[in-house]
């Protein structure tokens, strides 16, 4: 097989970013958007030993799961992975996934239940982050295509609520009237870099993030998102900085209050432009319970939430239990923490601490020795020296939550004992004689359209 060569293949499975699967003599072939069955002309775009990446030019037996894209950007933009697909296989998709990556990466085999779904399969995001560019000369806005930095224009994102549109041509207006420019990443020119909103219960933190301090016509900007958002908070961010990273650290107010209020399961809670929230608030709420239920199962209990962001879930365990001890790394969300614990009148059971995990929770083992751990990490997952540590400190029961299927398949052999180190790499042990079992896994569609899921699993002792 060779780079530019067009081939006919038969997908037999999705891939782990929802691309079709194609089996050949001593090859595998990825080909985005090729779904289960279908038969296509395909051109090959990379080679790497037996396997390769390719493109579907021509589907000649389109799957009865196949759909028509909501979003004319879908094939372009590097947001989405599964438009292309019923919402049904869709969910059986992220199920199988979670499901292989156990196996397959943990050497776990557990009967992974169906994802549980979102009540909106569009419209349920409720933070839009856009980058603001160059392309060709031109001022661009929209989201990076896949695996790059190169902008794919758009005038809406569909999973994003309808003021999105409204939204974007706003910042298309101002930025033309004003004659400001995005920023180009080669040139190191231009002033603006990204465009962050998050919608709290009808509020809005709307925070423009610049690469300079003065931005000329910033009132007109106001007036602007005036006749989009009811109330809203405006931020301006500088970063000036040669980085990926969004924000920089200065934050300007210049609108409103800074931070809203929301109440959610009997819980009235505080966010700020920086703050983390889930962003599928109806799958949101449904995972929080559960989590809650897993983990509490008596008043007398003590939970230690690590990764704990804004305090919502830490205040939820509070809620129902002796104490709850959240540790989180940004001071904002911890300062919103803290609030939370006065404004619910649970400052005498809910302990919300500023540090790194790797950091506190040892300390926190010992000074709570029979506590309840529950683990909700970025991406990367649970560092290895942390699960160790429970182990090691006899955590009596182990509850995460995992946007990672990859990660979590790995943490959980760590804890179950399907992996071992060896040599300082992980491989298959073959047995279960870790010193955990999964006694609770369920996937949730936190993120329609996309090949992301999140999973909820709960781990006792043996």
């Amino acid at each position: 097989m060779e780079k530019n060569q067009t081939v006919t293949g038969i997908a037999a499975a999705l891939g782990t970013n929802g691309e079709g699967i194609v089996k050949g003599e001593g090859y595998t072939l990825f080909v985005p958007y090729l779904l289960p069955g279908e038969r296509a002309k395909i051109k090959i775009l990379r080679v790497k030993g037996n396997v390769a990446y390719g493109k579907a030019e021509e589907i000649f037996t389109p799957a009865d799961e196949r759909v028509r894209p909501e979003c004319s950007a879908f094939y372009r933009c590097g947001g989405c992975q599964l438009q292309h697909v019923k919402y049904r296989a869709q969910l059986k998709f992220k199920s199988l996934l979670v499901q292989d990556s156990l196996r397959k990466i943990g050497g776990i085999e557990y009967p992974v239940p169906a994802c549980e779904h979102s009540e909106k399969e569009y419209g349920y995001r409720n933070k839009l982050q856009l980058p603001i560019g160059q392309k060709d000369g031109e001022n661009a806005i929209g989201f990076y295509a896949e695996r790059s930095h190169r902008i794919v224009e758009i005038d809406e994102c569909p999973i994003h609520p309808k003021w999105s549109r409204e939204l974007i041509a706003v910042l298309r207006r101002f930025m033309q009237t004003c004659g400001l420019d995005g920023y180009d990443e080669e040139q190191k020119t231009g002033q603006l870099r990204h465009i962050v909103v998050r919608e709290l219960k009808g509020k809005f933190i709307v925070t423009l993030v610049s690469a300079v301090r003065e931005i000329k016509g910033i009132d007109f900007l106001l007036h602007l998102l005036d006749d989009v958002f009811g109330e809203y908070t405006f931020y301006l961010n500088i970063n000036d900085r040669d980085t990926n990273v969004v924000f920089g650290e200065e934050f300007i107010l210049l609108k409103g209050q800074g931070v809203y209020d929301c109440t959610e399961c009997g819980i009235t809670f505080e966010a700020g432009a920086n703050t983390f929230v889930q962003v599928n608030e109806g799958v949101r709420v449904k995972l929080y319970e559960k989590a809650v239920s897993l983990a509490v199962q008596s008043e007398e209990d003590t939970v230690i939430d690590c990764y704990a962001g804004g305090g919502l879930m830490t205040a939820l365990f509070a809620k129902n239990c002796a104490r709850a001890y959240g540790i989180e790394i940004v001071p904002e969300a911890v300062a919103c923490a803290k609030v939370l614990a006065q404004r619910n009148d649970l400052a005498d059971k809910m302990f919300p601490l500023c540090g790194r995990v790797e950091d506190l929770l040892p300390e926190m083992l010992k000074k709570e020795p029979n506590a309840v751990v529950v683990l909700d990490p970025p991406r990367a997952g649970v560092d290895r020296s942390l699960l160790k540590l429970l182990a090691q400190n006899d955590v009596k029961k182990v509850v995460m939550i995992s946007c990672n299927s990859a990660t979590l398949a790995r943490d959980l052999g760590i804890l179950t004992g399907t992996l071992k180190e060896d040599w300082g790499e992980l491989v298959k042990s073959g047995n279960t004689d870790g010193a955990y079992q999964i006694t609770y896994l369920q996937p949730y569609d936190m993120f329609p359209q996309t090949k992301h899921v999140e999973t909820l699993v709960c781990l006792e002792r043996k």
